[in-house]
This record gives C-alpha cells, sequence and structure tokens, in this order.
C-alpha cells in the first residue's frame, strides 16, 4: 500500500471539504449496558445447554468496567482465537421449566474516535494493527467475496486514484450513494455483500459487508465492527444492534467510518469519514466467527446476539432484548 505524502494528502481533503470538519460530538458518554438473552422451548430431554455472549473488551476507544452476569450456570471468560473477541460461556443441563435467562450488565466510557487523514487526532492514533490480523483482514468471508462483481464495482469506484487515502474515500462515497437504508421484504441484515450490491439497499451489515468487500479486492485490509447503538435519550430499550467498518491505511492506522449513517444523516456524511460519535459500544470484531470453546455448528457470520447450542446443535429458541441508562452528562467539546 501506498500513502502520498501529507501535504497531498491534506490537499486532497481540502479540495473534498474533509478538512474543514469540526466535530460538534461530545468527546465521551458514560451509560449501563442491561444484556439480557432469553432461552425458551428447551426440550426435556435433552442434556447440556451450551450458550455463548459476546463479552465487550476495553480498547482506545472504550473503558468496560463493573461487568456482572446473572446466571443459572457457571460463567467462564474465553478469547476466541482468531479475532481475540472476549467471550462468556455457560453450560449446563436444562431448567426443569424449559426457560432461562441471562443477564449481563456493564458499564461504558465511550470516547469520540477521530482518525481522520490530513488532521490532527482529538485521541491517539490508532495503534498499529499486528501482522497476523491484518492478514486476515485482507482475506474474504463467507458473504464478502473479493472477486467477480465486487471486484468490478471497487475499480470502478477507484478508477483514477492513487493512494490508498483516495481510494479509500471513493469507495466510502460509492457506497454511501449507491446504497439506502431500507429493511423492507427480505434478503436484508445478513451482511452479504454481493446481495448489497445488487439490490443497493440494506442496513448496517449490508452496507459494510459490501464497503469491506471492495477495500479487500483492491488490497487494503478493512475490518467489521458490531455492537449497540445507545439512543440520545438518558435511558430506555436499544432496539438492536448496529456495526460499522474501519480502513487501515499506512502511517495512519485504523481510519473508522460509518456509511449507513451517513447515508440516513447526510449532513454528517464527511464526519463518518475518520471519526465515530460516542453513541455506540463495541461488542466484536469480524465475520465468520470460530467461538471459544469451539461450537459444533457452523462458524457465527457474526457475533453480537447469543449463540446457544443444546446437544450438540444449533438451538433457535433464543431471543436477547437490550436497555441502557446514561451514567453521567456528556463531556462538553
Amino acid at each position: 500500500m501506498r500513502i502520498s505524502c501529507a501535504a497531498c494528502v491534506l490537499g486532497m481533503l481540502m479540495a473534498t471539504g474533509a478538512a474543514s470538519i469540526a466535530s460538534t460530538e461530545p468527546h465521551e458518554r458514560r451509560f449501563q449496558i442491561r444484556y439480557t438473552a432469553s432461552i425458551s422451548g428447551l426440550p426435556v430431554d435433552a442434556k447440556t445447554v451450551r450458550v455463548w455472549l459476546p463479552s465487550p473488551q476495553s480498547d482506545t476507544w472504550q473503558t468496560i468496567s463493573n461487568m456482572s452476569v446473572a446466571s443459572p450456570y457457571p460463567q467462564t471468560a474465553k478469547q476466541e482465537p482468531e479475532y481475540g473477541n472476549g467471550i462468556l460461556y455457560f453450560e449446563g443441563p436444562p431448567p426443569s421449566g424449559g426457560n432461562l435467562d441471562i443477564v449481563m450488565t456493564f458499564d461504558v466510557i465511550r470516547r469520540e474516535y477521530v482518525n481522520r487523514p490530513g488532521t490532527v487526532p482529538a485521541t491517539p492514533r490508532a495503534e498499529q494493527e499486528n501482522a497476523r490480523l491484518l492478514e486476515r483482514f485482507r482475506k474474504p468471508d463467507r458473504l464478502v467475496p473479493l472477486d467477480g462483481k465486487i471486484a468490478d464495482v471497487a475499480r470502478e469506484a477507484t478508477q483514477g486514484k492513487d493512494s490508498d487515502v483516495d481510494k479509500a474515500r471513493a469507495i466510502y462515497e460509492y457506497v454511501t450513494t449507491h446504497l439506502h437504508y431500507d429493511k423492507s421484504g427480505t434478503g436484508w441484515g445478513h451482511g452479504d455483500a454481493i446481495w448489497a450490491c445488487d439490490n443497493k439497499r440494506g442496513n448496517c451489515t449490508d452496507y459494510h459487508s459490501l464497503l469491506i468487500g471492495m477495500a479487500r479486492s483492491v488490497g487494503i485490509p478493512a475490518k467489521f465492527e458490531i455492537g449497540l447503538p445507545i439512543p440520545a435519550d438518558k435511558e430506555g430499550a436499544i432496539g438492536g444492534y448496529h456495526c460499522w467498518a474501519a480502513f487501515y491505511l499506512e502511517g495512519l492506522g485504523w481510519v473508522p467510518v460509518d456509511s449507513s449513517e451517513a447515508s440516513k444523516f447526510p449532513k454528517k456524511r464527511d464526519y463518518f469519514f475518520g471519526a465515530l460519535d460516542t453513541n455506540r459500544v463495541r461488542m466484536s470484531i469480524g465475520r465468520d466467527v470460530t467461538l471459544a470453546p469451539h461450537q459444533d455448528g457452523g462458524t457465527v457470520n457474526y457475533f453480537v446476539y447469543p449463540y446457544v447450542e443444546v446437544d450438540g446443535k444449533p438451538f433457535a429458541g433464543v431471543s436477547q432484548s437490550f436497555a441502557f441508562r446514561d451514567l453521567a452528562e456528556s463531556a462538553p467539546h
């Protein structure tokens, strides 16, 4: 990968207007998450129930503390081998009533993540990624191929672009422009890059699967991150997950993007190339996840909801709910 000189990069961004971005986001937000996994209809003759929950990890952009878990089973903290995601693992016989809840509660300090090319970041540059993970983030996922239609679209979007910064921005603009946020009908939500490319719509998973596939196909490592979106209210329910992505650009580290939010909120289009707001918590990264301990079923497409097996087979009687409450006022900008 090649990056043009800092002056050239800055010049490019000034031409697009990105260099003049001034964030109006708070630097920090503090909240508590209540994550409930509900398992129902367990067969009375089952022998073993196994449950895996994503366990969020602290990093440069978020601090996790005061984790507590209420469960009928003992818990074991694990780390899956490929991406290093945290996992809480539970195992035991089915309860007599056939139903069980596991409730995980934790506090979060989430910091605004700014790593925009050509500007001085509000927080330290993302740490350099290790070589093994960088190589993984160059490769395809089961639903994110890097050849055929995805490669063709990526070449079209980046035609005439020389630097990886220019290519990354062009891919972000292509996906944000050509897709619209639409969860009607079926097919959306699986993170199938070809489906998203053909249908030009979907949710955050579909946007970022296409974006990641396009980036990797032109040689830019890109990663998938998934977690929970935190509403602007002081407390309440969280409707489901949210995901985003990041490009790895030489000399800059991870440059975060949120194409689906930029599509929904066009005034923040420039902001979401190189920045993430504080209204989220990351639960895991990566696709096609092999859990720890190893599950008997196939890999997990993405890991944000509970995964359950009963006597060695994936179990579908699982639901989840999320709630939050602010712990303090957001720090002023």
